[in-house]
């Protein structure tokens, strides 16, 4: 559902709200052991006003030095930067890596404001600033805790908390507003305990010569099912024009498994063991739209939307690896310890990591050609920019 909300410039009214009237209660907001809990409390009664606010702004500006020219087609590159934890060398990769760095518009998924676990920094906004482009930002969660798996050791502690999405762009972002998702699960139920919903960003990117496209980044949710995925995206294309050209993309978390409780996603990996690791690899991991993901690819193609030209069918965008500390962390937060010797052994034929493809491009009414995934975001200068490869497209208007 598309909500007006008010939009900041600047963050100096959400991070005032945030520290005066919020940080306060932290303590007490993460006592509650569910939403309807706190939902039904005294306190958040008296909070509810700065929570929306906190959540609900979605913030702007505009780095840009000079009007950027027309050009024939433009590249759109989609990027889960897992939350901005390697922002200096996210910047470097923009800057030098030749396909980002002609990149004229990117839709960016987990990005932080104020999180130890990334520096404290206003993410979307420094990249702006840093590579001279337009931005938009939308909160999702107000994070009552530090993060999830390796980040619970980061040092200090967070300024705001706020984790989102954002959209950056050469040419000028016009009417951002922010779609509310749902929840796969409840968040103060989780360990990784948040205020606020999952939320989509959604604008029109003004190109030279008059031409509106309505874009919107999008990141679906990990702890769900395959059907609430479908659902999220349901709200999401609702939410956009329901004709001409539009493009949508991000972290779609097309993982074939329903993971919206432990118990469900360890049934689907057995269910994996069952069917043959290196069959579900090859026809479903790599192609989520063949059955497990099939309602959510079937929607975008009955609502005009096309996914099999704006993507590298067959190929990763994130690659599960066992004995990855941070995958394996995250996970063991929600899956217990035992199940991990079964997964290593499942994947033995494999050297314990499995390849799969989450994140999508999807376009309707345009001229789509090149796509593109960027693996070197994942060792650039001996480091891992984050645990997604970023993908890419050339648009014609």
């Amino acid at each position: 559902m598309q909500i007006a909300v008010p939009r900041a410039d600047s963050i100096a009214q959400v991070s005032a709200c945030i520290q005066e009237r919020l940080k306060p209660h932290f303590a007490d907001f993460r006592r509650f052991r569910s939403t309807a809990e706190f939902h039904g409390s005294t306190l958040y009664r008296a909070t509810r006003e700065h929570i929306d606010f906190a959540v609900h702004t979605v913030h702007h500006g505009d780095y840009s030095s000079q009007a950027a020219l027309a050009k024939p087609q433009y590249r759109v590159v989609a990027w889960n930067i897992e939350r901005g934890k390697e922002l200096a060398g996210q910047i470097r990769a923009f800057r030098t890596l030749n396909y980002l760095r002609n990149a004229d518009v990117l839709l960016l998924t987990e990005t932080d404001v104020g999180m130890a676990r990334s520096g404290n920094a206003d993410v979307a906004r420094t990249l702006a600033q840093e590579l001279g482009m337009h931005f938009a930002f939308v909160p999702c969660y107000l994070s009552l805790v530090k993060g999830s798996g390796t980040e619970r050791w980061t040092e200090g502690e967070n300024d705001l908390g706020l984790h989102g999405n954002a959209i950056l762009s050469r040419y000028p972002i016009r009417n951002p507003y922010r779609i509310g998702l749902r929840n796969g699960i409840d968040k103060l139920k989780n360990s990784e305990q948040r205020l606020g919903t999952q939320t989509a960003l959604a604008a029109t990117i003004e190109f030279p010569n008059g031409a509106l496209l309505p874009v919107a980044s999008v990141h679906l949710d990990a702890n769900s099912r395959q059907s609430h995925r479908a659902d999220q995206m349901r709200a999401v294309l609702e939410s956009l024009p329901h004709d001409g050209p539009a493009l949508v993309g991000g972290d779609w978390n097309t993982t074939t498994f329903d993971s919206s409780s432990a118990f469900r996603a360890i049934m689907g990996y057995w269910r994996c063991v069952f069917m043959g690791p290196s069959r579900v690899i090859r026809r479903h991991f790599l192609h989520p739209y063949h059955w497990f993901e099939k309602e959510l690819f079937d929607l975008l193609e009955h609502r005009g939307f096309d996914y099999r030209n704006c993507n590298r069918l067959g190929d990763h965008t994130i690659v599960y690896d066992v004995d990855d500390i941070r995958a394996h962390k995250g996970l063991a937060e929600w899956v217990p310890g035992w199940c991990f010797p079964f997964i290593r052994w499942a994947l033995r034929e494999h050297g314990g990591v499995a390849p799969v493809m989450i994140d999508w491009f999807a376009a309707r009414g345009l001229a789509c050609v090149n796509p593109h995934v960027e693996h070197a975001v994942r060792k650039f200068e001996g480091r891992q920019l984050s645990d997604h490869s970023a993908i890419g497209i050339e648009i014609r208007l």
